[in-house]
């Protein structure tokens, strides 16, 4: 009811607010039916045929009493059928992370492992689901709250996949289909199981997310604790250089502020510890546990080394990781089993490749005209007389300016738009090759000839489009590197099966 001497408040329009792309609520739902169906052939599966690994059997007791057990050995549960069913899933990487979750690190490959995971479903296991211990065991818990910590972190991450997918490619149907492609891409089962992909995933998309939002401190720990779930949240570092690097060459080379490039440069290095610091401080933590508890004469080698190295002394002497150690001819079967996505991920990145050579192998500071109304995400500031508009199409993407009749985007309302790490990334490139395709044939027709045009000079003039592409390279550039790392070191380094995994 309006009184009088009261004012009357404002109504936000929707392109002014913050509203979420449309199909938020059907991507959840779709992830979550994806779950389910996971979680059906998962059972489906065990009942009709006997587990490839044997290892879900083999539970010795804890070589040392762990602090605030609430395991009770000497009283049977109550419902064993269903215990032992859950207790005969966990297999692969799942018995180690359950191990640990239930003594700690015990045995030097265990540290292969990093303790995310183990954590949160410890705490949970003694937490909220404490009361199921006497009815299913404490190893069957630890099980039960990882299944279940795990396919809602992919529900989760799923969404940030849209959102991000929704802003890059610009097109919600677009993103929509990329979404559903993440859902059912072919490591699936991982992410359903007790392994740690789907946490990471969450906190990788998630950090990128609030990165481009400019909430630079929840980014920053999400991309950390990515870290401490996966070694691969190392590599989320190379977002911060890649963004750091265009902008303090904008710093030097178009506004003439040394001081400004320094400081932009001080502070990606600042980020790149945070990103990096809980991995490193795991190390440091084996470090500790193994070469200075242990008995000094009896050291392990990597102990002596000059820079000890835990993880990767690991991965080569348990698992046989490393430079072409994998190629042996007993495992070629595993190089057909990885080459469906090994081949979808060399084509996307020879056809994006093949695009806009110039710009792909320099990094983005040579581009075509085609970008230049490309968003500035890698400048630090635009031209103050730029009038901003809004573009109701899409009320998350940042503010649009006008220089003449060429559209500009703010770099404030962005911050820094950077790309994100997500295991099954060739689902965004499916959708990416799709719209290139569309260019290719007409459907984005422009007038005039390409100009080159150097990193910083996003003001430049040139010919005018009549429709410009639906997302700008610069914005897919650091994914295309990250998953061409991402396909080396799997091809070369990695098991070569663990490429569906990685990629």
């Amino acid at each position: 009811m309006f009184i009088p001497g009261q004012k009357r408040k404002k109504k936000r329009s929707p392109a002014s607010g913050t509203a979420q792309p449309p199909d938020t609520l059907r991507t959840l739902r779709i992830a979550a039916a994806s779950r389910v169906a996971v979680v059906v052939l998962i059972v489906f599966w065990r009942l009709i045929s006997s587990p490839y690994d044997t290892s879900a059997s083999l539970n010795p007791p804890c070589l040392s009493p762990v602090p605030g057990a609430i395991d009770h050995p000497s009283r049977p549960v109550r419902w064993p059928a269903i215990s032992k069913a859950i207790e005969d899933s966990i297999v692969w990487d799942g018995v180690y992370f359950v191990r640990i979750a239930e003594c700690g690190y015990e045995y030097e490959q265990s540290y292969a492992f990093l303790p995310l995971l183990p954590l949160c479903i410890s705490f949970l296991a003694r937490s909220v689901f404490a009361p199921f211990v006497p009815l299913l065991g404490y190893r069957a818990v630890l099980g039960l709250c990882a299944y279940l910590l795990n396919n809602l972190a992919f529900c989760l991450a799923s969404v940030y996949f849209y959102w991000l997918s929704f802003i890059i490619l610009k097109d919600p149907n677009h993103a929509f289909q990329a979404s559903v492609f993440f859902c059912f891409n072919p490591a699936s089962i991982f992410y359903s199981s007790v392994y740690s992909e789907s946490l990471y995933a969450l906190l990788s998309l998630g950090g990128v997310y609030h990165l481009l939002q400019g909430s630079k401190t929840k980014a920053m720990l999400l991309l950390a604790f990515s870290g401490s779930a996966r070694s691969n949240g190392l590599l989320n570092a190379g977002y911060v250089c890649f963004q750091a690097m265009h902008q303090a060459c904008d710093a030097i080379f178009q506004k003439k502020k040394i001081g400004l490039a320094l400081q932009i440069v001080s502070a990606s290095i600042l980020q790149t510890v945070i990103i990096s610091l809980p991995f490193i401080s795991f190390q440091a933590y084996g470090f500790y546990n193994i070469c200075q508890r242990g008995p000094s004469d009896d050291l392990r080698p990597w102990c002596k080394s000059r820079l000890p190295y835990l993880y990767g002394f690991i991965q080569g002497h348990y698992w046989g990781v490393g430079f072409l150690s994998y190629f042996k001819l007993k495992q070629l079967p595993n190089f057909f089993l990885a080459s469906p996505v090994l081949l979808l991920a060399v084509s996307s990145i020879v056809e994006y490749t093949k695009s806009d050579p110039k710009f792909v192998f320099s990094l983005g500071f040579l581009t075509t005209c085609i970008e230049s109304s490309a968003p500035v995400f890698y400048s630090t500031g635009i031209d103050k007389s730029a009038k901003t508009i809004k573009d109701s199409s899409f009320p998350n993407m940042p503010k649009v300016g006008k220089l003449g009749n060429k559209p500009v985007l703010s770099v404030s309302a962005m911050n820094g738009m950077v790309l994100f790490p997500v295991s099954g990334v060739s689902c965004m490139f499916c959708f990416h090759l799709f719209t290139e395709k569309m260019h290719r044939s007409g459907k984005y027709k422009k007038d005039g000839n390409a100009v080159e045009r150097t990193s910083g000079s996003y003001l430049q003039e040139c010919n005018h489009f009549s429709e410009a592409p639906r997302y700008h390279h610069i914005l897919v550039l650091p994914f295309v590197l990250h998953l061409a790392f991402l396909v080396a070191v799997a091809f070369f380094v990695m098991h070569v099966q663990v490429t569906i995994l990685l990629i």
